[in-house]
């Protein structure tokens, strides 16, 4: 006899606030003892289910109840809305305890912590009676513990999402819902956070995980697919003609000698050297938490540390005079932090064109700048969402769109901290192919990835950041 049913969609057709309808005649049972993935490819609406099974979306048409409410009232609890009795952990913070909106990019590397009111300790507690025990136990468990007094915005992509599973499960949720809880993990990372969600589940945790095709966990008890599977060679448009070789150049455009970087008496950077030189194409690898991001906000202008190393960037030294700005109109950057503070009141098309002056904020695009970004989009397959604002995308969708952000003024450095996140296998071939035939043969890329196969194929170099020290792997 099957388990009673707690969470009920009967042919539910799903809309957004303000939004036409994503998803399309749903038919999905949650019981007892089952363990759920929500998978599909980019933009397939799998946020937006997690969204709907916490009561946060419209039901425009069909039905939707949540039987598991009513049980809870006849054991005395007071529970009026599903999301009550649930936590989601999504890819950006945005709440009344921290939101982005209220720091500037920059502000994550700068060490005066005194002016940052909220520490890790502090994100975790919050709105929590969670004991001091019970804070310790799951803090250590998710290798969170030594981390405890940072401020919160000065955590990396990978900790963020581990802080946020850990103050979820503080609140003693009936239901977890976790969507791509693996991005941006590496190996190791990976591999251990899925350990601990089986023992969570294991020990009778409700969960529901949103991910990837090839990222189903194999203690997932079931799975919904949405949308519908795509194919090699769907999505992306990809330009005719064959890949450019790199042209290597002898002069340099990063020369790093011996630089270091310490906070609280902590080494982040030891002794690195590093040159980086016109037109070659570099793989930056590293475990999560080794300092690969310290090392590129180096690189980008964003670090103020840059001013007590020996660093030249495009021939200046730093500190020579040229301002941040005269170093990043000469290089393009995305990655997962950035992403975290761009605002979601621009649309699609508004945000790559932002790329072109170095800001988060509305720039009004020339006649060329137009013509770039539609060029962009439509290599990328974006046009349709052109006008759409950035914050009712997916996550992967903004990502692509960022990625356009970084190459419209077709930099002579491109700086891409794990561009693919977000992105189905479908896509991040796609765009492996594009980088590989598109790249001018005197643009430099440096490329960061945890996963191997999305390096693109005309990479040259190899710089491994091991515990803020570099090395140079054969």
């Amino acid at each position: 006899m099957p388990a009673e049913p707690l969470i009920v969609f009967d042919r539910a057709t799903i809309a957004r606030p303000g939004g036409p309808p994503v998803l399309h005649d749903i038919t999905w049972t949650l019981r007892d003892g089952e363990t759920w993935a929500v998978a599909g490819p980019m933009g397939s609406g799998k946020s937006t289910f997690l969204d709907a099974v916490r009561g946060r979306h419209r039901i425009v048409s069909g039905h939707a109840e949540w039987p598991w409410l009513e049980t809870l009232r006849r054991h005395g609890q007071a529970v009026v809305f599903p999301a009550e009795v649930m936590r989601m952990v999504s890819f950006k913070e945005e709440s009344r305890l921290f939101s982005y909106a209220g720091h500037y990019y920059q502000q994550r590397f700068e060490f005066a912590d005194a002016e940052e009111p909220l520490s890790l300790e502090g994100f975790l507690r919050s709105g929590s009676d969670a004991t001091d025990e019970e804070v310790a136990t799951l803090s250590k468990r998710l290798g969170l513990a030594e981390l405890l007094p940072l401020s919160f915005i000065k955590l990396s992509n990978g900790q963020t999402r581990r802080a946020r599973i850990a103050r979820a499960l503080l609140a003693h949720p009936k239901l977890l819902l976790l969507d791509d809880p693996f991005v941006g993990l590496d190996t190791a990372g990976s591999a251990e956070l899925d350990r601990f969600l089986k023992e969570l589940v294991d020990g009778g945790q409700h969960l529901i995980i949103a991910c990837g095709e090839d990222a189903v966990p194999d203690w997932v008890t079931n799975v919904v697919r949405l949308g519908e599977p795509r194919k090699r060679g769907d999505g992306v448009a990809l330009p005719t003609g064959g890949r450019r070789p790199p042209a290597f150049g002898t002069e340099p455009i990063i020369e790093l000698t011996n630089v270091s970087v310490s906070h609280s008496g902590k080494a982040i950077l030891s002794n690195v050297d590093w040159t980086v030189r016109t037109g070659e194409r570099w793989a930056l690898t590293g475990a999560n938490g080794a300092g690969k991001t310290t090392l590129l906000s180096l690189v980008c202008g964003d670090h103020p540390q840059a001013y007590a190393n020996d660093i030249k960037l495009f021939g200046r030294k730093r500190g020579s005079g040229e301002s941040v700005w005269d170093v990043k109109k000469k290089l393009g950057l995305v990655s997962p932090e950035l992403h975290l503070y761009f605002p979601g009141s621009l649309t699609a098309f508004e945000v790559a064109v932002t790329g072109f002056y170095d800001v988060l904020t509305f720039r009004e695009a020339t006649a060329e700048q137009a013509a770039q970004v539609r060029e962009l989009f439509a290599d990328y397959g974006l046009e349709s969402v052109a006008k759409t604002g950035f914050r009712r995308l997916s996550t992967g969708q903004q990502r692509l769109i960022l990625l356009a952000r970084a190459l419209v003024k077709r930099p002579p450095l491109l700086v891409l901290d794990e561009p693919f996140q977000g992105f189905d296998a479908a896509t991040i071939e796609k765009m492996r192919a594009w980088l590989d035939r598109e790249l001018l043969p005197e643009q430099t890329l440096i490329f960061v990835s945890h996963r191997p196969e999305e390096l693109p194929e005309t990479i040259t170099h190899h710089l491994r950041i091991e515990a803020g020290r570099s090395a140079f792997p054969g």
